[in-house]
């Protein structure tokens, strides 16, 4: 449930995006969409996990996959430092999950 969360938080947040700030129809829907599954999937993994850890997952999962996503849709500059600190990201989301296993 959570990675289907953070997934959707990636969806609301390229959809902001393209919404031009809610003057475009289309994409201002979906993004009110992606937000409200979003936040619906985050609220069922909830009922099993802490909610530090799920909430920290959750954003990372979004903060990386949106990162990714804005260099290959909007040409994002890529930089030594920035892979660096999305890398940092990574190793703590999976540090949460780790520390969260046991």
């Amino acid at each position: 449930m959570l990675i289907i969360a953070g997934l959707l938080e990636m969806v609301w947040a390229i959809g902001m995006k393209y919404s031009q700030g809610f003057t475009k129809l289309l994409p201002s829907v979906l993004t009110i969409l992606g937000m409200m599954a979003s936040f619906y999937f985050l609220s069922l993994s909830l009922k099993s996990l802490p909610l530090g850890t799920a909430y920290a997952i959750w954003t990372g999962i979004g903060t990386v996959g949106t990162a990714i996503l804005g260099v290959m849709l909007f040409e994002e500059p890529v930089n030594a430092l920035r892979v660096i600190c999305i890398g940092f990201i990574v190793v703590g989301i999976a540090g949460l999950k780790v520390v969260s296993s046991h």
